[in-house]
């Protein structure tokens, strides 16, 4: 009995879920432009270009985004993105002195030990654009053209979790992450899916990003110089992410949706 009453309940959502796709589907009658808060989740798959692909390799960011789509479809809005990647390139150069010609580091008793080095960073900023009308049935359906302003920040992060490297501990640590930040500009273009139903809401293109950055620590010790550089560091990618839109509609809307 409790089996039929589960297959019942799981037949019931089954139906429940093919008529708001059939709904959204053949629905003849064009949905009207909206207005309101659209809450998102970012993802970005980037290839390194630039002074950054000669630290870095590819890498991944994600993050929320928080904008306000107006009736004509432009799109005001912040947004924050967190870098993440495992690939740091010239090991036995930036780490000069404690690693040998592989890369590989030793603690003070000569032992090979397995240090974790990442990238990490985030980026934070504005963004602002416009949804071109695409669709015949979605007044919020279509191409999107995005372009953001903001502050990036990378480092080297350096996983030492035993202590025992003398050369990696408290700040003698900072004299090998290479912190680096500054302002960034980005662009987006990719295409906007709202359904007719408001139940599925996406976006995904391509994104190019170019932070006009610098490097913020006094002294480097892989050079042996200041390691405050000028740099151009360019993430090209792929972009992608989810909405949970907030649209401010009228009571009759409401009711036949």
């Amino acid at each position: 009995m409790n089996a039929l009453k589960c297959i019942g309940s799981l037949a019931l959502s089954f139906l429940s879920i093919a008529s708001f796709a059939q709904k959204d589907l053949f629905e003849s009658t064009k949905l009207p432009p909206r207005k309101g808060i659209l809450l998102g989740a970012n993802g970005n798959f980037d290839i390194a270009a630039g002074d950054m692909s000669n630290r870095f390799g590819n890498n991944y960011r994600i993050g929320p985004s928080l904008q306000y789509k107006t009736l004509k479809n432009w799109i005001f809005g912040v947004k924050m993105e967190f870098i993440n990647g495992d690939k740091v390139k010239n090991r036995s150069v930036l780490f000069a002195g404690i690693t040998d010609a592989s890369g590989n580091f030793f603690n003070q008793d000569g032992q090979r030990i397995g240090i974790n080095i990442y990238e990490r960073g985030y980026m934070a900023g504005f963004e602002f654009g416009y949804v071109f009308n695409t669709s015949k049935r979605v007044s919020d359906q279509g191409i999107m053209l995005l372009t953001g302003l903001g502050f990036m920040q990378h480092k080297i992060l350096i996983q030492d979790k035993s202590e025992s490297i003398y050369a990696l501990r408290g700040d003698y640590r900072k004299g090998y992450d290479h912190l680096t930040n500054g302002l960034y500009v980005e662009q987006y273009l990719g295409y906007l899916f709202m359904s007719h139903n408001g139940l599925i809401n996406f976006h995904a293109g391509l994104d190019v990003a170019f932070g006009f950055t610098q490097g913020r620590r006094d002294f480097s010790f892989d050079t042996h110089t200041a390691g405050t550089e000028k740099r151009t560091d360019i993430l090209v990618g792929i972009r992608g992410g989810w909405y949970l839109p907030f649209f401010k509609r009228k009571s009759e809307e409401l009711f036949f949706e």
